[in-house]
This record gives structure tokens, sequence and C-alpha cells, in this order.
């Protein structure tokens, strides 16, 4: 399949739409060549392992690797993310709590240990570390899941300055991307993050979030744009 030459200029949920996994597969490559050859290895290894785990999960109209990809594309591109371990954590991101025993083998007594140990062996412990801190705990049926997850977002990421550059991405992506969803999620989503906007501009205007002042400026703006489309969801739904 041929792409347009200007696909790097394309917004990511554009290429999605016309181009679908094989277009944002592309892009993911374009930015391949700014890392040295061993880092693109890993990188490369890490997407095969994403895609393997997450080949039959569909995310709304799309399979799930399209998630994975855009997390990661936005942040070498417009995130200015040249940190591997931060990249191959981006494409891993779900992959402990989704897929804890494929990766920890059917025998593990504790599979999300299990699957963080694997990740560890294969990745290094730091993205093991970085994915376990936006990895979602096992929730207190008791209590409204919605806070249990802000509760966990705002107390791993106060440890993690540069999960904090992940899981911004992430929100982005759920978040900006609210409008590409369809059915009942819309409302949904838009009511479990929008009670987070405010929490991620306290975590990425910390002065220890190791991002610059242009792209902290950016996520504010992108922060922003969800904002208005929670709003627009839940403040105005007819």
């Amino acid at each position: 399949m041929e792409f347009p030459p200007y696909l790097a200029t394309m917004p990511m949920h554009a290429i999605t739409e016309l181009h679908g996994e094989p277009g944002l597969l592309a892009r993911f490559r374009l930015e391949l060549p700014a890392f040295a050859a061993a880092d693109r290895d890993r990188l490369t290894a890490a997407l095969d392992l994403a895609a393997e785990l997450h080949r039959d999960d569909r995310r709304s109209r799309e399979p799930y690797l399209n998630h994975l990809l855009r997390v990661s594309i936005r942040m070498m591109h417009h995130y200015q993310v040249h940190d591997v371990d931060v990249i191959v954590a981006g494409l891993l991101h779900d992959a402990v709590e989704d897929h804890p025993r494929e990766l920890a083998g059917a025998e593990a007594a504790d599979p999300t240990a299990g699957a963080l140990a694997t990740l560890a062996d294969r990745f290094g412990a730091r993205v093991a570390r970085l994915v376990g801190a936006v990895t979602n705990p096992v929730y207190d049926p008791d209590r409204d899941p919605h806070v249990q997850y802000r509760e966990h977002v705002a107390a791993s990421l106060d440890r993690e300055p540069w999960a904090r550059v992940i899981k911004v991405s992430d929100f982005t992506d759920n978040g900006v991307g609210v409008v590409y969803a369809v059915g009942p999620k819309v409302a949904r989503s838009a009511a479990k993050y929008r009670p987070l906007v405010p929490v991620f501009r306290d975590l990425i205007a910390r002065p220890d979030t190791p991002l610059s002042a242009p792209v902290k400026r950016h996520i504010f703006a992108q922060l922003d744009l969800a904002e208005e489309r929670f709003s627009a969801i839940l403040d105005h739904p007819n």
C-alpha cells in the first residue's frame, strides 16, 4: 500500500480514518531513522510483542494496536521524546493490564508480577517500572471504579515523571479522541475522563516533568480541547 508523501503531517486520527492500521504503522516507521540501530531493534521488538498480545483486541471500531501506535507516535513526534525506554513502555502500556497471563505464563501465581518480570527480562527494569506505573490495580468492587482510577493515576504518576508522559499521551488519545468513539462509550468515557483534566494539568506543569516548555503548552492546548469535548458531550447531550 502506498501512502501520501505528507503522511507525517497528517493528524493521527485522520491517518486512522483514511489508512487504518497500515497507515499508522507506516507513520510509526517514519520516526525510526532518528534512533540508533540498536534502539530501532528494541522499538520493533516492542511493537511486535504489542501486536501479538493485542492481535484479537478491538477498540470501538478499530484494532487495539492503533491506540498503542498513536500513543507512541504522539510521544516521539509531538512530545519530542527520544528516550527509547519510554517509547517501548508506551507501546506496551496496556500489555500487563490486558494480557498478564500471556506474558507471565499460565502457571504464574501472581500474573501481574510475572508479566512485569517478563517485560523486565526482555526490555529492562525501567521499562517494567514505567509500565507498572500506568497499569491499573484491581479495584475494590464496593467503591466507584472511576474514583479509584483517578486516585491511582494521581498517586502513581506523582512518583514517576516519565510515566506522566506516557499517561498523558494515552489520556489525549482517549480524551481528544472521544469524538471518534461510538455508542454509549462516548458518554461513559467523557464522564470517566473529565475529572482528570485538572490532575493532568498539575502533573504536566510540575518542574520535574521532563518535557520542554513548548511541548507542555501543546499538551495544555490538547487538554483544553479534551475538556471542551467532554463538556459538549456531558453538558449538552441533546
